[in-house]
């Protein structure tokens, strides 16, 4: 099958599926001077939204699952091209037709049956908390933990959950988690393609999230940030979210965050896209760690709007990206290079791809990768 359909039919196909707005690129290749890829290969995403156009998009194409949904090139068109919308289209068509990576068929799998992409026990959903006191979340409780399928199973992640939960508890917050009941917030699959999967996912947690009278939730990933936030309204959901720096420059605001001890390092901190460029969070992850006394904050080299992205979203943190072309490869060599002591995010994905990237890039190990609440815990 190396179509979708021909010419008309085709185009109407992937309008009918969220990606309207292709009509109205002019082909002037903004997008693909912006795009990372270029980087590291060659990706051209307006012969893409060409091909969009004209209803001839090659399913057999494997550069349509490259998109991480960064969003720099839907921040550079000067026409307003929601091009994520339109990769996130075709590859719902192609995952229709079962044309998708084997990965991703795994965790469509995994999704499913026990509601997180990493094919874990639901039962173990909780074991990230075990020893910290973690209180399960009643009604009365003021603040759900929503700690993102990753940290909540994934060994490297993992000090992220314990992290936030310990600055919860040393800050007074109430707040509590819903362990085995909740699932995956389903937004890394809904920009593989799979909208119905991300219905169920998302219903079932909104349904779980009413019944137990949540409402506030604070999370450690923009993934679930955003979709929380933007997707799960349209679904019937009614709560408040906020990312866990939303909540400490809250905190610190209000006087109420005191560090005890001092941090002496270099630290660059990097710009996680969809805390960045999908939600405008810029300026309080900057405000915490400059708050943190002995800290010596550097940007990236490319930062705020212009930051590199990690290389995990759009699904991608699920599939397998080849030596030289990993975009956190590159993250690291520059905070290396700039002679930083700590490279700091409030991402999981990002936090994953990091610590990968420090054990293949020269004299990776003479930088640490930690979460903004692994840093502030220290010094709390």
């Amino acid at each position: 099958m190396e179509a979708i359909a021909p010419y008309k039919e085709g185009a109407d196909v992937i309008k009918e599926v969220g990606g309207s707005t292709f009509r109205l690129c002019f082909q002037c290749g903004l997008c693909t001077a912006t795009c990372p890829w270029n980087l590291v290969r060659t990706f051209l995403p307006h012969r893409m939204i060409r091909q969009a156009q004209f209803g001839l998009a090659n399913l057999e194409d494997e550069d349509w699952w490259l998109c991480t949904t960064c969003a720099a090139c839907v921040e550079r068109c000067p026409r307003g091209v929601e091009i994520i919308d339109v990769m996130q289209a075709v590859r719902s068509i192609m995952m229709e037709a079962q044309m998708m990576p084997a990965s991703l068929r795994n965790v469509v799998a995994s999704l499913g049956s026990v509601g997180n992409p990493w094919s874990e026990a639901r039962e173990k959903r909780s074991d990230w908390a075990s020893g910290l006191d973690v209180k399960a979340f009643t009604r009365d409780t003021a603040l759900l933990y929503f700690p993102c399928c990753t940290p909540a199973y994934d060994s490297g992640a993992r000090t992220v959950a314990r992290a936030t939960a310990s600055v919860l508890r040393k800050t007074g917050a109430d707040f509590g988690i819903l362990g085995t009941k909740e699932s995956c917030c389903g937004e890394s699959i809904r920009k593989a393609g799979s909208n119905s999967l991300f219905e169920s996912l998302a219903k079932g947690n909104i349904a779980v999230f009413t019944a137990n009278g949540v409402k506030e939730i604070l999370v450690s990933s923009p993934h679930c940030y955003t979709t929380f936030k933007n997707e799960y309204p349209k679904l019937g959901a009614d709560f408040k979210v906020v990312h866990f720096v939303q909540y400490l420059a809250r905190l610190s605001g209000e006087g109420r965050l005191k560090f005890t001890r001092e941090l002496n390092k270099r630290v660059v901190y990097h710009d996680p896209c969809y805390l960045g460029r999908h939600n405008g969070i810029y300026d309080e992850p900057r405000e915490i760690l400059r708050s943190i006394p002995g800290i010596e904050l550097m940007d990236e080299i490319d930062s705020h709007e212009n930051s590199l992205c990690c290389g995990g979203g759009g699904g991608r943190i699920f599939m397998e990206t080849k030596k030289g072309e990993r975009f956190s490869d590159i993250l690291v060599q520059q905070a290396i290079d700039r002679g930083a002591e700590i490279l700091a995010t409030a991402c999981p994905y990002c936090i994953l791809n990091f610590k990968d990237s420090v054990l293949t890039v020269e004299k990776g190990d003479k930088l640490e990768v930690k979460d903004i609440s692994e840093i502030v815990d220290e010094v709390i």
